[in-house]
């Protein structure tokens, strides 16, 4: 594993985070360096599915924008944005998103979201010529009930090693959804999502 992929998957830890005051110095430039790079994270699945593949800098800045927000500067309330937001970071075999259902209507998500329970379980991502691979879903805690899925998901995606090997030779990804109520497919993911994800990877020797 080289320096840069050890890097994008080591869990944060405090001596990572700016303080206070060294943030809201640098808080502008930061964010604009995460808002560009959120841009190669982002994989639209139909109008109203959408992933957001999390790393540990999209990370950094959800925890110093906690910090920020609440004004923690103990070693102990530090600790527990860590703690909450380190499970997000991928641990070189996986890939981890954020799934949102988006209905600009109110009516409409709420009659969606009654449609559409399971969905979390329905999203696949493959590898040219492989299986497909599902997520594991919201190992946080339980989102859906037997009458609706939550507007929002954590998923976990599991590569063999043969994929991550296929991935870091630039092969093709498809990705889709295959619930009886939303059907979709992208045959090739876009160029800049498929070389951000493959940062998320450890290189196999």
């Amino acid at each position: 594993m080289n320096e840069l992929n050890r890097n994008m998957m080591n869990k944060l830890t405090r001596e990572d985070l700016y303080s206070l005051e060294e943030y809201a110095e640098i808080r502008d430039e930061f964010r604009k360096r995460v808002m560009e790079h959120k841009k190669n994270r982002r994989l639209d699945l139909g109008d109203n599915l959408v992933l957001f593949f999390e790393d540990r800098l999209i990370m950094q800045y959800q925890v110093q924008e906690m910090l920020k927000a609440e004004k923690i500067f103990e070693a102990e309330g530090i600790q527990e944005e860590l703690d909450a937001y380190n499970p997000l970071i991928p641990d070189g075999t996986n890939w981890k998103a954020t799934m949102m259902v988006q209905y600009a209507d109110v009516e409409q998500r709420k009659q969606m979201l009654q449609k559409l329970v399971g969905i979390e379980n329905k999203i696949w991502l493959q590898v040219d010529g492989m299986e497909k691979v599902y997520p594991i879903a919201d190992e946080d805690l339980e989102r859906s009930t037997e009458d609706k899925t939550s507007a929002v998901h954590f998923l976990r995606f599991e590569l063999a090693p043969s994929m991550i090997a296929e991935i870091h030779k630039g092969t093709n990804i498809a990705a889709g959804v295959d619930h009886e109520n939303y059907q979709f497919m992208v045959e090739s993911i876009p160029e800049n999502v498929a070389g951000s994800l493959a940062d998320d990877l450890a290189r196999i020797q």
